[in-house]
């Protein structure tokens, strides 16, 4: 399989859906469509410091990624936060998912970014396998309160 990778634009929605679902699934949560609504305009509202990137094999979108610029009160150079990162689970071993976190490695550095920085599960150790071996771990543990 070759892997390539590109932003996505509003005529990919109907390819990107079903991976966001089984994003969705994976981590146990259901997004309401009105949510899934704004973020997608916001992925290509260029006012918006958020993007979205497929990883494609052929034609076929095989994985997702999205990408949030934010500032940061450590650095003058805003951050990049990688969020929901998904791979077709039949698919999952055969770069995609390397190449969309280069992808935004590459879009972050681009930008000015200081830092890609993202959050997974603790139970998500084969994520984890590949996560070791092209990042950091901070050892920092979230919190959050949910309003």
């Amino acid at each position: 399989m070759t892997v390539t990778t590109r932003e996505l634009t509003p005529a990919d929605r109907a390819q990107w859906e079903p991976l966001w679902r089984g994003y969705q699934a994976f981590y146990k949560v259901d997004i309401p469509t009105s949510v899934t609504d704004v973020t997608w305009a916001r992925f290509h509202d260029p006012a918006e410091p958020m993007w979205a990137y497929g990883a494609f094999d052929g034609e076929r979108m095989v994985g997702i990624v999205h990408a949030i610029l934010h500032r940061s009160c450590w650095t003058v150079e805003d951050y990049c936060y990688l969020q929901d990162l998904f791979v077709d689970p039949e698919l999952r071993g055969t770069g995609a998912g390397r190449a969309l976190i280069e992808k935004v490695y590459a879009i972050a550095r681009e930008k000015g970014a200081g830092r890609v920085h993202w959050l997974t599960h603790e139970t998500n150790s084969h994520a984890m396998l590949l996560y070791d071996r092209i990042a950091d771990r901070s050892g920092f543990v979230q919190y959050r309160k949910i309003f």
